[in-house]
């Protein structure tokens, strides 16, 4: 192992009173929100929710980064009038949210739900909430009930090691929602609510998944020109315009030389494949990535092969980002532990939240290790994780999926980066970015109550 890697996974590191900072607020955030204003939390406005709802949008006409995305923006409303939304569908379906919201929010008070909605940490059922497992409408686990998304177990096919709540696209919407309301109820942004003093995150371009080796020069090259401080490949089916068919990842090392000699040696460049590579092919490319000083390689193998993890990362220089398709603080503190990441990558539907990615991030500071939210998705889906990288003290890049107009919907504010490649923090409270009602109510297909 390099000395630059073991300097990355000293146990602890200076943060240690940041981290200490963040799990009080955690444990209580509508304590810590009262405190940031000068209140007592039992000063805070009514916060008891008395509906929710779905604003259902017509999405057909937008590229939709997510596949899955359904259009369903949810909305929570509080006795006082603050409403909480969030999008649904951005990773897996969440069928009948409205059938489980009703019995498990309605006519309960923010201020009791926030601390405890996804306070398990992955680990742990928590039974009692809405008289059964936390996320079913009907105490159940199946594609109906959701507990876990319509997908299966995790719908991603790997098993959650400390056998708990997580994912629970459910549970994880509504808690994103009460952040909302909470900064909303004290008129200040999330971050700074969790202790965010950042005004601004440098930006990489995430490149989508493009058809041939030749299309990534002018993409890669058309970033760099916008102002951005680094640019990701997400390869493509490696095939070449003209000539025979050939393994995909030749295909990928081709991206990868061409790319670097269009920008020049001192560009930030990264590769993520998403998993697609076996380990033999994931060593082969990564020797390229090393060879031509790429800052990180990210979920190159399944997440599943922990054991290949460990291998590649003993093998390799550069970085290994990996936590995307993990689900429970024991799964990251596992991989952590044998060393199958250097940075630790999440999605806040995943784990819980916006809680639970705070838990994640701190346990990657406890390390010294970076933690990388993943940025991918509409605006709001951008909004949350945004929050994360401004409070996470271990968190230093925005991913702005490229081109970036593929992101932007005419019902909330457009994310682009400033002439020094950075975005800059909101400043409107709550999740920053206000729906638009005119201009949603353009493309509105109806709400369900």
């Amino acid at each position: 192992m390099s000395e630059r890697k073991q300097s990355r996974r000293q146990f602890f590191g200076t943060s240690a009173g940041v981290s200490a900072a963040v799990a009080s607020v955690l444990a209580d955030p509508p304590h810590a929100a009262a405190q940031s204003v000068g209140v007592k939390k039992g000063d805070l406005p009514d916060l008891t929710i008395k509906e929710v709802k779905v604003y259902v949008a017509d999405v057909s006409g937008f590229r939709r980064l997510n596949s899955s995305e359904t259009g369903e923006i949810l909305s929570v409303v509080t006795n006082s009038g603050h409403e909480g939304n969030y999008t649904i569908g951005n990773r897996g379906l969440t069928p009948n949210w409205l059938e489980w919201a009703k019995p498990a929010l309605l006519g309960k008070n923010v201020i009791d739900l926030l601390p405890t909605i996804t306070a398990t940490s992955g680990l742990k059922e928590t039974f009692g909430f809405s008289g059964g497992r936390t996320g079913s409408p009907g105490g159940g686990r199946g594609a109906a009930g959701g507990g876990r998304g319509a997908a299966g177990a995790t719908g991603f096919g790997l098993a959650n090691r400390g056998g708990g709540t997580w994912p629970n696209y459910y549970t994880a919407a509504a808690e994103i929602c009460m952040w909302d309301i909470l900064g909303k109820a004290v008129d200040r942004p999330i971050y700074k609510l969790l202790g965010g003093t950042k005004d601004r995150v440098m930006a990489y371009a995430s490149s989508q998944h493009l058809p041939n080796v030749e299309d990534y020069i002018a993409d890669a090259l058309s970033a760099k020109e916008q102002g951005y401080r680094g640019y990701k490949i997400h390869p493509g089916g490696g095939q070449k315009k003209t000539g025979a068919p050939i393994p995909a990842y030749f295909g990928h090392i081709e991206e990868i030389r061409t790319i670097r000699k269009a920008v020049g040696d001192d560009f930030v460049l990264a590769h993520d494949p998403v998993q697609r590579y076996n380990l033999y092919e994931a060593l082969k490319v990564g020797r390229v990535l090393d060879e031509l000083n790429y800052a990180w390689f990210e979920d190159p193998i399944p997440t599943t092969d922990l054991e290949g993890l460990v291998e590649l990362n003993r093998a390799l220089d550069l970085p290994l980002h990996v936590g995307e398709f993990l689900f429970s603080i024991s799964d990251f503190a596992e991989y952590i532990r044998r060393g199958a990441l250097d940075v630790a990558r999440l999605i806040a539907d995943n784990v819980g939240g916006i809680s639970g990615s705070m838990r994640v991030g701190m346990l990657a500071d406890a390390f010294n290790l970076e933690c990388t939210p993943h940025n991918w998705g509409n605006p709001t889906d951008l909004a949350v994780h945004f929050h994360l990288e401004l409070a996470m003290p271990n968190a230093y890049w925005f991913e702005m999926p490229h081109p970036v107009t593929a992101a932007d919907r005419p019902y909330q504010a457009q994310f682009r980066i400033d002439k020094e490649g950075y975005v800059l923090a909101p400043t409107e409270p709550g999740l920053g970015y206000p729906i638009n009602r005119d201009a949603l109510d353009k493309i509105m297909k109806r709400i369900d109550r």
